[in-house]
């Protein structure tokens, strides 16, 4: 044997079964786990002048389904080998892969060589065991180290005019063998670095095997935010630079189809929206997350939150920049029902204290001023009269809101109520230079409470008149269809946006200076109450047409 044997204590025993086995006193040196290996081949009858007998090998399928299992590990093995090989030209080397039992999957090299293990019985499928021999693999899986058997430390006579070495490689754990790799020469071409070259590369192969699986662990998170159905995604390089854009993503910043087309490989910081955000984290490795962003859509305003966050490597450089929208519009009206809710309930709490406190001594003065009107004339009767009626129905609708209201049903002539409306109205019609037109076509019977239905009417006057600060036209028009008796009123007045339009009806939601915003939604809800419904179509400059649909 070659090399020395320092600081050892070995102790052979040989029991019945023929085999070796060692006891360490300190660490064994690869000389004597080579001579250890070698007593148990001569014990167990192992003929070396004969080739290799391999007792265990895969079946076609089993092979097929291991090469399956290994074909990644075998592919980066394969790029490290055809480079190894290409610097070797005209060496005569074989590369063999194992898998962690042993079976031999791939040959890689010199074709010779190949051919020529073959032909002694190594063949891809086969099991290197103890029972085969002395042989480097064995070595190599029995202690989990790399072994190098140069010449005659082969067992076998017809292998001693090779050197073959092996290295195992690992998961990414360091702790599960996965496979091991050889090196299989010509004893001439034999080299001293060899084995460390072997060593190093297997090394390569598991931080390969581990960049890779990394690699797959981020493509499957970009494939998994890209496609999910509500977030808007964007990726970009460590310096800004767009590698990926989902197209939730476009959707939400608008882009058109060509420069959506042509994102990928441009830089972030030239999208006006969200271009600062990714600025700070890269630039300035600043914080962004749940930021709330407001923009521009369609002439109305959609809310999103937006997070970008900084991805690192393994070694703590920056590897990737994730941003991520969050349509949040939705939430935001849902919030805005909500407090509005709570306001509803702060008013109608709050209505029948104010109904006890107000309503008594108001009708006291209504009933002293008729009173007084009988005997004289009062200055300005009609319009102080006006205003009593008008505080009256204010604290009628705080009334409305704060609890249900004793509905009375009853057959009533739409026409009838409408002109004890407009005798209310008429004094404030006339203050406002306000011309009112009425017209019945069809003047149904509706089972109604007349109360409630001519607070319907005095809220929808009201709303024109306040949207008419000039003076103009507020039409009237009673008609029938579908069941349903219409009351429509229409004015030219300044009319509402689209926006202004989507929230009407929405307690306290008001575009008035002096306005509560109850007075459209105490019509819904009246007319919701008779089975009815209301329509509302605006538009700025025009004027408005509200229509009230009540069953006949």
């Amino acid at each position: 044997m070659k090399g020395r044997i320092h600081n050892i204590a070995l102790k052979l025993n040989i029991p019945k079964s023929g085999v070796v086995y060692l006891e360490r006193a300190s660490v064994l040196t690869d000389e004597v786990d080579i001579e250890a290996y070698r007593q148990n081949c001569f014990h167990a009858g192992i003929d070396p002048e004969q080739p290799p007998f391999f007792a265990e090998r895969f079946s076609a399928e089993g092979l097929e389904e291991q090469l399956i299992k290994y074909k990644e590990i075998i592919e980066v093995i394969e790029s490290f080998v055809n480079k190894f090989l290409s610097s070797v030209t005209g060496s005569p080397i074989l590369v063999a892969i194992s898998d962690a039992e042993g079976y031999l999957l791939a040959f890689k090299g010199d074709p010779t060589i190949i051919d020529t293990v073959r032909l002694v019985g190594m063949q891809e499928g086969v099991r290197f065991t103890e029972e085969v021999g002395l042989n480097s693999i064995s070595l190599c899986l029995r202690y989990q180290k790399s072994f190098q058997l140069v010449g005659q430390d082969h067992f076998h006579h017809i292998l001693h005019g090779l050197v073959c070495c092996t290295a195992p490689f690992y998961k990414e754990d360091g702790q599960e063998l996965l496979g091991t790799i050889s090196f299989m020469a010509d004893i001439e071409a034999a080299h001293p670095h060899l084995l460390p070259l072997l060593c190093t590369m297997a090394d390569s192969i598991e931080r390969e095997l581990l960049l890779r699986k990394g690699n797959a662990q981020f493509q499957l998170l970009n494939r998994i935010l890209l496609e999910t159905n509500y977030l808007g995604v964007i990726i970009t390089d460590e310096l800004g630079t767009i590698v990926n854009i989902n197209d939730n993503a476009a959707e939400m910043l608008q882009m058109e189809t060509a420069q959506y087309a042509g994102i990928i490989g441009t830089h972030v910081f030239s999208l006006n929206d969200v271009g600062d955000y990714f600025r700070r984290v890269i630039l300035q490795q600043e914080d962004c997350a749940g930021v709330e962003l407001t923009l521009e859509r369609e002439g109305s305003a959609q809310h999103f939150i937006i997070d970008v966050v900084p991805v690192y490597d393994a070694t703590g450089s920056l590897s990737r920049v994730i941003g991520s929208l969050r349509n949040i519009t939705e939430m935001k009206k849902t919030e805005e029902v909500l407090r509005n809710t709570e306001k509803l309930v702060f008013a109608g709490e709050l209505a029948m204290s104010i109904a006890h406190e107000i309503r008594n001594p108001l009708t006291t003065i209504k009933g002293m001023l008729q009173l007084s009107n009988k005997n004289s004339q009062l200055p300005h009767y009609n319009l102080i009269m006006s205003e009593v009626e008008r505080v009256n129905l204010i604290v009628g609708e705080f009334l409305i809101l704060g609890k249900p209201q004793a509905v009375q049903f009853k057959k009533e002539r739409c026409s009838t109520i409408l002109q004890e409306v407009l005798h209310i109205f008429e004094f404030q019609a006339k203050m406002n230079r306000i011309t009112i037109h009425t017209q019945v076509n069809v003047d149904s019977v509706i089972d109604c409470d007349r109360n409630q239905i001519k607070q319907v009417c005095l809220n929808l006057l009201r709303n024109s008149l306040e949207a008419l600060p000039f003076g103009g036209m507020i039409r009237i028009e009673l008609n029938t269809g579908d069941g349903f008796q219409t009351i429509k009123f229409s004015d030219n007045g300044e009319g509402m946006s689209h926006e202004v339009l989507q929230n009407i009806g929405m307690a306290f939601h008001t575009t008035r200076t002096n306005g509560n915003g109850l007075g459209i939604m105490i019509v819904k809800k009246i007319v919701s109450a008779h089975r009815g419904h209301v329509e509302i179509t605006s538009e700025v400059g025009v004027g408005t047409i509200v229509t009230i649909y009540l069953p006949t």
